[in-house]
């Protein structure tokens, strides 16, 4: 286990009382990072019906997935191994069977059957099938939609959870630096994302350590395609007179540190100059008056009120919270950093402030992973915004 019993504990009952709050008996999770959070469960398994269920009547979370994958949750959580069920392989994409079957019985044979449940509706692994099985056969139950509920609880984070995001931050600073040395006029972006990936995996002699994969693959676009924000590397070079978006995290544990950077080969036009300078200068003012007491609307107002003092458009949100991830994303899915989102900062909030600007025909991002601390924050990261010239 990568936390100790009692931060397990200490996060299940911080859940449990919500539960109660929101009048819930039982809670089924399908999202990858929260089974994590709760039992430290850690495999790639979530392309089959997996899950965790928490019942206020029980001490324990229950995890459920395919069995040959309850060896790994033996391996990675802290449960009991009574606590640890399976479903037999014959229900595996298997129609007009579904692993969906056994967690319906597993309701009646717990008297859970006819309780209100929550479940994650718009999870991204708790499917339309998986919902029709439990709704069909336990016609008396009462279910609730308990999106999020897990992902508020985890926007505070602990100290070893900062901490693990701190070694992220090492290995996407050695990815960053990676690119920044291996990006050259003729070189394909394909080779360079394979350098990056070694870099974030493998580490280096300086930092000593390694890490794993990410909630969301390594973005990197150049020229027209920066415009848009979320392309990856293909066999295309890089040319003269070019941008070059790049999105990365390092990962530890399963914690993210998001970091984005953007290059240019050549001498760039003072659009894009004067655009960097100015999308800094606002990422500078938000930093500015990150602190315990602020809001997320209130970081997103100091931004744009210096793009707005120069003209200058974005139309997509700022950040988001970050930390504990799972592809496809890395992001908690809870407070943005936006006009109009009230979510007051308190130290252990972490997120990550991106400033993407997508023009027509070209594009530059920057970004920092930034912590609250008691007195404002702490950038995670130790690297220069500005353009990086080739």
């Amino acid at each position: 286990m990568i936390f100790s019993k009692e931060e397990y504990l200490s996060r299940l009952s911080k859940v449990k009382k919500e539960m109660d709050q929101k009048n819930m008996d039982v809670l089924i999770l399908t999202d990858p990072s929260n089974m994590n959070y709760l039992t430290g469960y850690d495999g790639w398994s979530f392309y089959v019906p997996q899950g965790v269920i928490i019942s206020l009547d029980r001490e324990q979370p229950i995890w459920f997935g395919r069995k040959q994958d309850s060896n790994g949750a033996k391996v990675t959580t802290y449960l009991d191994h009574e606590n640890i069920i399976f479903y037999p392989e014959e229900l595996i994409q298997a129609p007009p069977t579904h692993p969906y079957d056994f967690v319906s019985s597993y309701l009646h044979e717990n008297n859970w059957a006819s309780k209100n449940i929550g479940v994650e509706m718009d999870a991204y692994y708790y499917t339309a099938e998986n919902h029709y099985r439990l709704t069909s056969t336990c016609p008396n139950a009462n279910f609730h939609d308990a999106t999020c509920l897990v992902n508020w609880v985890r926007l505070i984070k602990s100290d070893t959870e900062v901490a693990y995001m701190k070694e992220g931050a090492k290995l996407v600073q050695a990815g960053m630096r990676t690119a920044f040395d291996s990006i050259k006029p003729g070189v394909k972006q394909s080779f360079v994302a394979g350098q990056i990936l070694n870099s974030l995996i493998a580490g280096n002699e300086e930092i000593k350590i390694g890490g794993e994969y990410s909630g969301l693959t390594p973005i990197l676009a150049s020229g027209i395609s920066a415009s848009a924000s979320h392309l990856t590397p293909k066999d295309n070079i890089f040319n003269e007179n070019e941008g070059t978006i790049i999105e990365l995290a390092g990962v530890k544990h399963r914690y993210h540190c998001p970091l984005s950077r953007t290059v240019y080969c050549g001498k760039p036009d003072s659009k894009i100059s004067d655009t960097m300078k100015i999308t800094n200068e606002g990422v500078e003012n938000a930093i500015s008056i990150i602190k315990p007491g602020k809001t997320a609307h209130d970081v997103a107002v100091a931004f744009w009120s210096v793009l707005e003092k120069y003209g200058i458009e974005k139309d997509s949100r700022l950040g988001y919270a970050t930390g504990l991830g799972y592809p496809p994303d890395w992001g908690e899915h809870t407070m943005s950093i936006r006009k109009n989102d009230m979510t007051v900062l308190e130290p252990n909030v972490t997120f990550h402030m991106i400033a993407g600007m997508w023009m027509d025909t070209w594009g530059l991002e920057i970004s920092e992973t930034i912590n609250v601390t008691e007195n404002g924050c702490e950038l995670l990261c130790d690297l220069s915004r500005d353009l990086h010239l080739v």
